[in-house]
Formats: C-alpha cells, sequence, structure tokens
C-alpha cells in the first residue's frame, strides 16, 4: 500500500521547500514508528475485537492497526474480503509513513487490481510545512493517481493566507510530471490567478518552468520587471532565460547557460538590450561573461574568464550579478598550470576591459611563471622563482616590453612549539627587452642583479590568565626580521605591472613596497613587531594586538621608494571579542615624520542572535589618488517582532558633508509568505562623455519582492545586508 501512495508524495513535494516554523507554524508530525521485524509485502492487523468466516472474510473493531514494513493505518474498523481481494478501513482512518500523513473517512483497497481509493482526505506533510485537503485520491499501478477537488498550502490551519485549488490532477506512472487542470490561487479567499492547465514536476530533479519573477524601480530603470524561465536542457546543462522590461529603457533579454562534466565546468552569460529608450542615440547595449575551470589530468588544469560590454556605464546603468558600480577593470585571463609536491607551473594570457577615462593597463601576453621547491640535507631547503612575461599596452604610444626573472633561494628554516628562525639569501636576475621606447628615458636592454639576504625569528611565551578566566592563557610573541637588498638603479626601466603597497602590520615583515617586479627597493633595515593574545579554556583567541615597525639602517636610494625618516610608520591592529556579544577590530598607521594617523579603519559590532546585529564602521586614508577618504557607517539588522524584521545601512562622507549611501529594507514573514520591501539612495557612478566618473549624481530605487514559502522561496531578513554598495562584513579576524 505504502508504493501506491509514493506518487501522491511526490505530487506534494512540487509545492514543498523547508519552512521556518513559528508559534502559529505546524507543530512537527512524530515520526512514525515502524514495525522493522516484517518483511516486504506482510502486513500486521491488530484490534480490540476480530471475526473471521471460514478464512474468506474478516471483521475488525476498535483500535484497528494495520502496519506494514514503511506504513501505518489506524482506523475504527476494517474488513478483508478475501473472495474478492479487497480491504475497507472506515472511521477515522489515518494513513502514515515516512513522508506524509492522511486522515479520511473511508480507505478502500483492491488487491487484485492493485487500485486504492481514499476519499474525504486530509494530508499534511511529515518532513517539511504542506498540508492540503481533497474529495478523493485514486491510485492504480497502471493509470497512477488522480486527485479530485484537491488544495494545497503551507499555512497553518485557521491561518490559510494563501492556498492553491485544483479540479482535478493526475500522475502517471514512471513520469517525471503532472498534470493540473482548473487551477485557482487564492489569497486568503480571494482569487487572484486562474490557469486552465498546466503541467508540474513530480520528483526534486531539476525541471523546466518558471521562476520568481524580481519587480523593482528605480530613477536608473524605471519600473522593472523581470521573468526568468529556467531550462533544464540535459543531466550536466541548463540555462535561465529572463526577459526584463524596464519602463524607461525598454526590453532586455538576460541568459545564463551552465554547464558540467567530471573533469570540467563553465557559464556563459549573454544581456542584451536593443535600443535604449534613456539614451540620446538609442543604441544597443550588452554584456557578456565566459568562465570556465577544467582539470586536463591529475595534475593539469585549466581555468578561462572573459568579460565585455558595450560602454563603461552599462552596469551602473543596468546593473550586473558579477561586477559591481565601482569597479573599473573587466578579467579577460585564460590560462594553464600545473602542480605537484615540488613543481608549479602556470601559463596565463591576462587582458582587461578597462572602463572609464582610467589610465591604460598593461596586458600579459603571456605570462609564464615556474616555481621548485627541495629539500636538502642538514634541513636546508632550495627554492627557485622563475617568470617569463611579455607586457603589451592599447596605447600605441606606450612601451612594450619582454622580462625574464629568475630567483634561486638557499634557505634554512627551524619551527619549533616556542618559536621559528628563517635565514634565507637570494639571488634576483631580471632582463628586460624594450620597445616603442623613442621620447622615452627606458633603455631597449636592461639587466638588473640584486642579492637578498633575510634573517627572520619569533618566540612564543605563555602565561596563565586566570584573572580573565579559569584555564585562560596570554601569549606573548615578539618577532624580529634583518632584511638587506642591494641596490641598482632601475629608472631606465619601466612601469608594467607594478604599484606602490600599503603596509599593514603584515606588510612589515613582507621586505617590499611595491607589487610586481619592476621595482625592488634597496633595503638594509630591522623590522621589530610584538603580538599579545588571550586565550580561552578551549584555545579560542578572546583578543589579539599587534604593534610594529620598519627601522631604516641605511636610506633607500629607489626613487619610488624614498622614505621621508630613519623609520616606517607604525603599524597596529587590534582584534577583540568583548564578552559574547561585542566585536572589535581596529588597525592603523602613524607616520613617524608628522605623528599623524594615514590610514586607519574601526569596526565595532553586537550580535545578540542570528538576526540581532549592528554594526559602525569607520575608514580613513590620508591620501589615495589624490583624494583624503573619511567615511563612517552605521549597518543594523534587526527584528521588530516574530514576523517584522528591520535592516537599515547609513554610509556618509565626513570630509565632503554629504551621505554616500542610504539603505533600508523591511520584511513581513510569516509562516507561509513573506513580504520584502527595500528602499535604496547611492552615489550612481556614471561615466560622463570624457569618462569621468560623477562625483556628484544620485541613484534611487524601491525594490518589492513576495515570496510563497515552501513553493520555492526561501527568506531571511539578515539576507539584505548584503545588498547595496558597501555590503556588510564581519569586522574581526579572530580564529
Amino acid at each position: 500500500m505504502q508504493t501506491k501512495l509514493s506518487s501522491f508524495w511526490y505530487f506534494l513535494a512540487l509545492f514543498s521547500v523547508s519552512g521556518v516554523a513559528q508559534e502559529l507554524c505546524f507543530a512537527p508530525i512524530k515520526p512514525i514508528s515502524l514495525d522493522t521485524e516484517l518483511e516486504t509485502g506482510q502486513i500486521r492487523v491488530t484490534a480490540q475485537n476480530a471475526l473471521i468466516q471460514q478464512d474468506t472474510l474478516a471483521e475488525f473493531n476498535g483500535n484497528v492497526e494495520i502496519d506494514s514494513q514503511d506504513s501505518k493505518i489506524t482506523a475504527n474498523s476494517a474488513r478483508v474480503n478475501r473472495s474478492n481481494q479487497s480491504l475497507n478501513a472506515s472511521g477515522q482512518v489515518t494513513y502514515q509513513d515516512r513522508f506524509i500523513k492522511v486522515s479520511s473517512e473511508s480507505v478502500d483497497l483492491n488487491t487484485t487490481t492493485n487500485e486504492l481509493l481514499i476519499t474525504d482526505t486530509h494530508y499534511q506533510l511529515t518532513a517539511m510545512n504542506g498540508r492540503g485537503d481533497a474529495d478523493t485520491i485514486a491510485l492504480s499501478q497502471d493509470s497512477g493517481v488522480s486527485l479530485q477537488e484537491v488544495s494545497f498550502t503551507t499555512c497553518p490551519e485557521g491561518h490559510e493566507d494563501w492556498r492553491i485549488q485544483a479540479s482535478t490532477i493526475t500522475l502517471s506512472p514512471d513520469q517525471n510530471w503532472g498534470e493540473m487542470s482548473h487551477a485557482r490561487f487564492y489569497i486568503q479567499d480571494v482569487p487572484v490567478l486562474y490557469l486552465p492547465y498546466f503541467a508540474f514536476p513530480v520528483t526534486d530533479a531539476r525541471q523546466s518552468g518558471l521562476l520568481y519573477p524580481m519587480i523593482s524601480s528605480s530613477t536608473s530603470t524605471g519600473v522593472s520587471y523581470e521573468q526568468p524561465y529556467y531550462w533544464n536542457i540535459a543531466e550536466n546543462m541548463d540555462a535561465t532565460i529572463a526577459p526584463r522590461l524596464m519602463s524607461q529603457r525598454g526590453l532586455q533579454l538576460k541568459t545564463e547557460f551552465r554547464y558540467l562534466s567530471s573533469q570540467h565546468n563553465g557559464q556563459v552569460d549573454v544581456e542584451y538590450l536593443a535600443n535604449d529608450r534613456a539614451t540620446d542615440t538609442q543604441d544597443a547595449r550588452y554584456f557578456y561573461r565566459f568562465v570556465h575551470q577544467g582539470a586536463l589530468s591529475e595534475n593539469w588544469q585549466v581555468n578561462a574568464e572573459y568579460n565585455g560590454l558595450s560602454d563603461s556605464n552599462y552596469i551602473v546603468d543596468l546593473g550586473s550579478d558579477y561586477y559591481s558600480r565601482a569597479d573599473t577593470h573587466l578579467y579577460q585571463t585564460l590560462g594553464v598550470s600545473y602542480y605537484d609536491e615540488q613543481l608549479d607551473f602556470s601559463l596565463q594570457f591576462r587582458d582587461f576591459e578597462i572602463l572609464g577615462e582610467h589610465a591604460n593597463s598593461y596586458r600579459a601576453l603571456p605570462e609564464m611563471k615556474l616555481n621548485y621547491e627541495s629539500e636538502l640535507a642538514l634541513g636546508f631547503e632550495f627554492g627557485l622563482a622563475s617568470e617569463l612575461a611579455y607586457f603589451d599596452n592599447n596605447s600605441a604610444l606606450s612601451p612594450q616590453a619582454t622580462r625574464l626573472h629568475i630567483a634561486p633561494t638557499l634557505r634554512y628554516p627551524y619551527q619549533t612549539q616556542w618559536g621559528e628562525f628563517l635565514a634565507e639569501t637570494t639571488l634576483l636576475q631580471t632582463y628586460y627587452r624594450q620597445d616603442n621606447i623613442d621620447n622615452t628615458e627606458l633603455s631597449k636592454d636592461v639587466s638588473r642583479t640584486l642579492g637578498q639576504a633575510r634573517l627572520f625569528g619569533a618566540l612564543a611565551f605563555e602565561r596563565s590568565a586566570g584573572w580573565l578566566q579559569d584555564g585562560a592563557i596570554q601569549t606573548l610573541e615578539p618577532k624580529v626580521q634583518y632584511l638587506y637588498t642591494s641596490f641598482e638603479r632601475q629608472t631606465d626601466i619601466g612601469l608594467y605591472d607594478t604599484t606602490r603597497l600599503f603596509s599593514d602590520f603584515e606588510g612589515l615583515f613582507r621586505g617590499q613596497k611595491f607589487t610586481g617586479l619592476d621595482r625592488i627597493s634597496d633595503k638594509n633595515q630591522l623590522t621589530v613587531g610584538l603580538t599579545t593574545r588571550l586565550l580561552d579554556k578551549d584555545n579560542n583567541e578572546k583578543f589579539a594586538l599587534s604593534f610594529g615597525q620598519i627601522f631604516y639602517i641605511q636610506e633607500t636610494q629607489v626613487a619610488a621608494a624614498l622614505e621621508q625618516n630613519d623609520r616606517s610608520a607604525l603599524a597596529a591592529e587590534l582584534d577583540w571579542q568583548i564578552g559574547s556579544k561585542w566585536y572589535a577590530h581596529t588597525e592603523a598607521q602613524i607616520s613617524s615624520v608628522t605623528d599623524k594617523v594615514e590610514r586607519s579603519s574601526f569596526s565595532l559590532e553586537y550580535t545578540s542572535a542570528k538576526d540581532r546585529v549592528a554594526q559602525i564602521n569607520h575608514r580613513y586614508v590620508r591620501e589615495l589618488s589624490g583624494e583624503e577618504i573619511n567615511q563612517v557607517g552605521i549597518t543594523t539588522s534587526w527584528p521588530i517582532n516574530q514576523q517584522w524584521h528591520w535592516v537599515g545601512r547609513w554610509y556618509r562622507d565626513v570630509k565632503s558633508h554629504r551621505t554616500v549611501e542610504t539603505y533600508a529594507g523591511l520584511q513581513y514573514e510569516s509562516c507561509c509568505w513573506a513580504v520584502r520591501l527595500v528602499a535604496q539612495r547611492h552615489l550612481s557612478n556614471r561615466y560622463d562623455d570624457s569618462g569621468l566618473q560623477s562625483t556628484n549624481e544620485f541613484e534611487s530605487g524601491i525594490t518589492l519582492q513576495f515570496i510563497l514559502k515552501g513553493m520555492g522561496g526561501k527568506t531571511a531578513g539578515r539576507d539584505m545586508l548584503t545588498d547595496g554598495l558597501f555590503g556588510y562584513r564581519r569586522p574581526y579576524l579572530l580564529n
């Protein structure tokens, strides 16, 4: 009997995804206790009274229980007729298995034709929220299952905010689809949608069909309606096609295609707007993206990413799931790599799609890197880092270069529980072949040879911190590094992949002030750092404070790396879990010349539960590309009561005395549905005709989202924290 009802369960699975239980929501059904001693096909009947007539007719009355290996039936009475192979149960009949519980007044089973008829039924799913009624449920081994006047909802009894009502539902054997006729969708008792016929999946396998629409409004697009359609092409590939109608811009088509094999996976995205009514020219606008990752063998891998768009303002005007309005470069890469225990090799072609009036970045076509590591006798190690790259630029006036770099290293590492020591020496040999260098100070052929020596030591002291907590430990971890790099003039080398690095506490021990290899500053310096931690009895960090500074023994001679004092800025970092609900993170770099803060950030967060978060942030940079950054922000996610949840975010530029982002979201959530309203205003960051980004224009928008829980929709108030321009980040780095 359980086998027949499993088809009914598949139909119900269409409408059911786990919901969030609240006070008025479904009370979980107790798991059924099945008789594991019964074999397949066997049943056991128990009752207060039993009457058997010549082994052909049996009647059972009073607390009748019919047990099988997979299900249980209870009723007031049951009648078994062996002559026509029928069973009838009546009077407060319940059927229950691991997935569903059905209540009815009558159940009729014909074991000869394998037909089951249940009348006047009420059902509830056991594994998830979902219930409904049906006048009759007829199951047959040949024709499948047929339901008459059936309803479904995930709302609790007496609080049916929505439901689906259908005249008939039929499910054929061995089919992944069912058919529903005369379906009506009700909000409260008001019908809002009627479908004379539609097909639906009856298994948890991926199926083609409509997804939830997205409705929003903004000053850039006007009212926007996006209706995704999911296409299950094959077992290992699918696509999503989403027409998007915007009142101010027109009809946009968004597509996503995904594929997957045992060794490879990838995705292709194409977006197209035929004629943008919001622009003067009404030109076509588009965006495309291709991403691929795969394994060629056990050690060889391949990767690719290629992005392109019609104009610099595409992401600002139309949005993107992959880039933000603050991005200035889109990646275009293709590469293969090899890894084993000692050797790793990579071949990459790197290019960019540049947005706005930003300096053209050099593309590496190609860039090859090979690194080798080997253990030697007496604990010594040998390493070899090498690179060969060709740099080109879209600008015909910019130099091009081929760069070959080889850096063999001999090191001696030593580590114990109480400290570590490292001594290493490296030879840095770089060769440049530079072209298109007329009217520059660059040389055609440059060979640069530098030597580098490094000594690093760290100790770890521990003591009991019982004054904090029983079993707590405080550590004191001093670390010292001496670094020497020889000098060679480098003004005749172009800058191809090199920019200045910011120095935080970890950066003090990095030993390099630049990315890339075009500038390697000479160094004769001593770096001193100190970290102290507080660990609880479970070895979890509760407090970590680090600070350090570089002392220059000799002035650097590489012009781009000149320091203004005999010391670097003082760098400090603090992570602190204050009690069980408060967390703080701060870092700062203080100039040794002016004693002023050059860079700082601060975050303080209060978290009392999963959905109760309040955070304040501040960041400051004295000089970044000629600008001073001074911003403060507040982020909050807080339930108002059991059904209402509020999220807000506010960021203000202190220097320019203006708000750069305001974000507010309000959500109502019941057992079976939710509605979310989001309003936001932020800098648009649009590019003007000259390619410069505007810092005075703002974008405003409102988004309304309605979700039926239990019909593929999931929601959580805190999810809104990740939306918007800045988004939510945890402020602390404790383990």
